[in-house]
C-alpha cells in the first residue's frame, strides 16, 4: 500500500483499545513503515488520523465483511479472541489476505503440575477447571488448537504468544491498581502469611514490543511461546518492590488463608501454589531483554498515580 508516496504494510488490530492492545498501537504508531487499522466495537476509539478504524462487532460477519477493506494484511495481531469459532469467524471471513496471524494466547492455558518452570510443551488443559472463570484457559487452548488446524489449511503463519501476569498502563484488570490504591490511600497491604507462592510478569510494554519484534521474523512462524521475565515474585517480594517504587514506609497486614478467603480479600496472585513459566524462548528467538520488574512496577504506577488514580477519586 502507498501512503504518501511511501509503500507501507498493512496492520490490522482486533481489539487494540484497551490495554495490551492499545499500548501496541501506540508502539506501532512510532513505525512509519506500517499502516495501522483497529477493527473493534468503537467503545474506546483513538480518534487519529494516522489510524483508521473499523468499527463492529466480530461475530457479525455481515458486517465485519462491510466495514473491513478487502487489502493484502502484513499481519493480523488479535487481542480479544476468546474461543476457536472467533478465530475461525476471521480466518474464514477477513476481507482481504492474511499474511501472518499472531495470537495473544495466555499462560492459563497449561494443566496444574509440580514439574516448573513451564515450558512451551508442557501438558495443556484437558477442560475447564474450577472457579468462576475456570473455562478461560481451556477455551484459550481451544482457539490456540483451532488457529493452527486452520493456519496449516489455509496456509496462514501463526504466533502464539502466551503472557504470565501481564502488568503496566491502561491495565483494567484490578491487579496491580489493588495494590496502588491501598498504598494511595495509606491503608495496609494485606499478604498472606505464607508467602511460599511464587508467579512470574511481564511488562505490557515488553508484550507490545515482542508482538512488534514478531512482525518481521519469520523465526517464529508456527511457534508457540511464553511470555514471562525471570524473576520471581512472592507477596513478600512484591511488597518490598512497592515501597521501593512508591518511596513510602507501607504497612503490611499479614493473614492466614482462611481469613483471606472469609474476608473476600481480592488478591490477585496465586496464594498457596506457584505459577512459573519459562519465557527464555522467545527472548532468545528475537534476543530480547524483558524489563526489570522494579522498573516496569515503578512506571506502572507513576501513569496511576498522575492520571488514574486522581480520576478515581474525582468520581
Amino acid at each position: 500500500m502507498l501512503l504518501g508516496g511511501v509503500f507501507v504494510k498493512n496492520i490490522l488490530v482486533i481489539g487494540g483499545s484497551y490495554f495490551v492492545g492499545r499500548v501496541f498501537v501506540l508502539e506501532l504508531l512510532e513505525k512509519k513503515e506500517y499502516a495501522i487499522h483497529l477493527v473493534n466495537r468503537g467503545s474506546n476509539p483513538f480518534n487519529r488520523p494516522e489510524i483508521a478504524e473499523h468499527f463492529c462487532d466480530r461475530h457479525d460477519i455481515s458486517a465485519l465483511k462491510q466495514v473491513v477493506p478487502p487489502l493484502d494484511w502484513h499481519a493480523v495481531i488479535d487481542f480479544c479472541c476468546y474461543e476457536p469459532a472467533e478465530v475461525e469467524i476471521i480466518l474464514n471471513n477477513l476481507p482481504g489476505t492474511i499474511n501472518h496471524y499472531i495470537y495473544i494466547s495466555t499462560c492459563s492455558v497449561y494443566e496444574s503440575s509440580d514439574d516448573l518452570p513451564k515450558f512451551e510443551d508442557a501438558p495443556k488443559l484437558s477442560g475447564p477447571i474450577a472457579g468462576p472463570f475456570g473455562d478461560y484457559g481451556y477455551k484459550k487452548w481451544l482457539t490456540e488448537v483451532k488457529l493452527v488446524n486452520q493456519g496449516k489449511e489455509k496456509g496462514i503463519p501463526y504466533t502464539i504468544l502466551r503472557p504470565a501476569f501481564i502488568y503496566g498502563q491502561f491495565n483494567y484488570a484490578p491487579r496491580e491498581s489493588f495494590f496502588f490504591d491501598l498504598i494511595l490511600t495509606n491503608k495496609p497491604i494485606p499478604i498472606p502469611d505464607n508467602t511460599l507462592a511464587l508467579f512470574q510478569f511481564v511488562f505490557v510494554r515488553d508484550v507490545a514490543k515482542i508482538c512488534l519484534a514478531c512482525l518481521e521474523n519469520e523465526k517464529v512462524y508456527h511457534q508457540a511461546y511464553n511470555l514471562a521475565a525471570e524473576e520471581l515474585i512472592s507477596y513478600k517480594k512484591l511488597s518490598k518492590v512497592l515501597e521501593e517504587i512508591s518511596d513510602k514506609r507501607l504497612w503490611t497486614k499479614k493473614l492466614s488463608l482462611a481469613e483471606i478467603n472469609r474476608n473476600n480479600i481480592p488478591l490477585p496472585f496465586p496464594l498457596d501454589k506457584h505459577e512459573l513459566y519459562a519465557g527464555s524462548l522467545i527472548a532468545g528467538t528475537l534476543n530480547f531483554t524483558y524489563t526489570p520488574f522494579a522498573k516496569g512496577l515503578k512506571e506502572t504506577f507513576e501513569f496511576y498515580r498522575k492520571y488514574v488514580f486522581p480520576a478515581k477519586e474525582a468520581n
